[in-house]
């Protein structure tokens, strides 16, 4: 019967953070700046009242200590800073899932007598809170793989791009336009960065500290070195994309090595048993049968 309960708390409990997320972080600026270019040049209306949400994101604010909120921002950093996911709003979704989560928790602790209700609720008191954290930390999983996959192949249209004439710039715009991944919108924002006054060093800088992939930094760091000394860009796009061809292989290989000891557990639990039985049953009850007599 506990177990039962824990599990129903479970699937209560998850939807309903999942829906709370989902609420708390719709893109209410996009719309407001839409509705502000449409608007202009109308007469002025009176403002509306702040909603529920910017309370909960300035309350946020003030509560939560600077390295969290930090840490915070490299986790949307990681996760290309979606847009209906502003920091702002991810402090004010934290706080309205932790109250949410405490108040269900508690209550969970109080009606609870036996030590795993009171578990659940402790459980369930923390899950809340952190929700948000877990959410963007799997979104930038997902972005930081899906670049370390298009990394490769998107060197080598450059080192094409720059050995048919364009420039470094040219060869990464190019790219960046006929890249549809997170890698190309990482390409384009650097480009961007270049355009708006930045050195080209802190542009790559910057592009690197955005990833948690080596091969990434690995390669911002050569063309750093490449622009520091004068090095022909297009030895090092050839070299490069040649170490990152290699590195795909080698994880494709480690990952078919890894798979031998992945399905060994089912082959043991479930597909062994089921052979056994299919195998060896009608021989085990033949000799039953012929030592018994019938």
């Amino acid at each position: 019967m506990n177990l039962t309960v824990l599990l129903a708390v479970l699937l209560v409990c998850v939807p309903v953070g999942l829906l709370a997320w989902s609420v708390l972080t719709v893109d209410k600026q996009g719309r407001l700046a839409v509705t502000e270019l449409l608007s202009r040049g109308a007469p002025p209306v009176t403002a509306a009242p702040a909603s529920n949400a910017g309370l909960l994101e300035g309350i946020g604010r003030r509560l939560t200590p600077p390295a969290y909120v930090a840490f915070l921002d490299r986790l949307l950093s990681l996760a290309g800073r979606p847009a209906s996911m502003p920091l702002g709003k991810v402090l004010g979704s934290k706080l309205g899932l932790g109250v949410a989560g405490a108040a269900i928790g508690l209550y969970l602790t109080s009606i609870g007598s036996s030590p795993i209700m009171k578990l659940a609720g402790i459980f369930v008191l923390v899950l809340g809170y952190f929700i948000p954290d877990l959410l963007l930390y799997s979104k930038g999983q997902e972005r930081q793989k899906a670049m370390q996959l298009e990394l490769a192949n998107t060197l080598d249209q450059m080192l094409i791009s720059v050995e048919a004439g364009l420039g470094f710039e040219g060869a990464m715009a190019r790219a960046g336009e006929n890249g549809k991944g997170p890698l190309a919108e990482e390409l384009v924002r650097t480009l961007q960065d270049m355009q708006v006054g930045r050195s080209r060093r802190e542009s790559y800088i910057a592009l690197a500290e955005r990833t948690n992939i080596p091969e990434l930094r690995s390669f911002v760091q050569a063309v750093v070195q490449a622009d520091t000394y004068g090095i022909a860009i297009s030895r090092v796009l050839r070299v490069q994309a040649k170490v990152m061809r290699v590195k795909r292989r080698q994880r494709a290989e480690e990952k078919a090595m890894k798979l031998p000891v992945m399905i060994l557990f089912p082959l043991l639990f479930f597909i062994f048993p089921v052979l056994f039985i299919a195998i060896l049953g009608p021989a085990v009850i033949n000799a039953v049968m012929t030592f018994s007599g019938h």
